[in-house]
């Protein structure tokens, strides 16, 4: 048996572990910019930190989506809500952490940075596209939206990169990694629009979204690491 057909014969083991997998680095990740934004304060680590919460739970309820894949259709149909409507705002998260300055012009931020006026949009706009997909039975609202997302994400992260004189190693790696985002969201829509769902196409997408947070998760080490070690040395 090649590893190809292995991997198809085990596909739920394996979402179930992929989908504990991401949300274990997602909690890692939460963990530690949540500890440097209460030392720094900074509006755009806490909405980064909020991406990767929302992007945790999303996950999670991906693998409860799995463990009731054989259960009663209301519950696969609300866990695959759930599911979308936390990973879409993720996205919107990832985005508005890159342009928070043109929206907020007090460097305190509001009370909640989960649930305010502004973000009331965002998690209004996500959960019409994630009952919208249930409804048509369709991804195309997800991708389409993620596909924007992302390519804004891109566009701005380079230009923040390149306006960077220190050039530093996590601006590098957040280029990078939203290239790495916009490019499976691409592979998903193409595989469901135009592949029909093909398995080695929907298997790249899973090692190209593996990379995604394993790079964010290395990033944000290694940066937090890097500005713990300086106070430290002025402390």
């Amino acid at each position: 048996m090649d590893l190809y057909s292995l991997i198809i014969e085990n596909k739920l083991i394996l979402e179930l572990v992929y989908a504990l997998a991401i949300s274990l680095i997602c909690a890692i990740i939460v963990i530690r910019t949540d500890k440097f934004f209460r030392l720094s304060m900074h509006q755009g680590i806490r909405y980064f930190r909020n991406a990767f919460f929302f992007y945790g739970i999303a996950f999670i309820a991906r693998y409860v989506f799995g463990l009731l894949s054989d259960l009663e259709f209301e519950f696969i149909y609300i866990a695959q809500i759930i599911f979308e409507y936390f990973l879409i705002m993720a996205g919107f998260f990832l985005l508005y952490s890159l342009i928070w300055r043109k929206f907020e012009f007090s460097k305190e931020g509001h009370f909640s940075s989960l649930f305010n006026a502004k973000i009331a949009v965002f998690h209004a706009m996500a959960l019409i596209l994630a009952v919208m997909d249930n409804l048509w039975a369709t991804y195309n609202f997800l991708f389409i939206s993620q596909i924007v997302i992302f390519f804004y994400a891109s566009v701005i992260s380079y230009l923040n990169y390149k306006k960077n004189t220190k050039k530093n190693k996590f601006s590098r790696f957040y280029f990078v990694a939203m290239l790495l985002s916009l490019g499976a969201w691409i592979l998903n829509f193409l595989a469901e629009a135009y592949f029909n769902w093909n398995h080695g196409l929907l298997i790249i997408v899973g090692i190209v979204n593996v990379i995604f947070f394993l790079l964010f998760l290395f990033g944000v080490i290694k940066f937090t690491n890097t500005k713990w070690q300086q106070r430290n040395v002025r402390g």
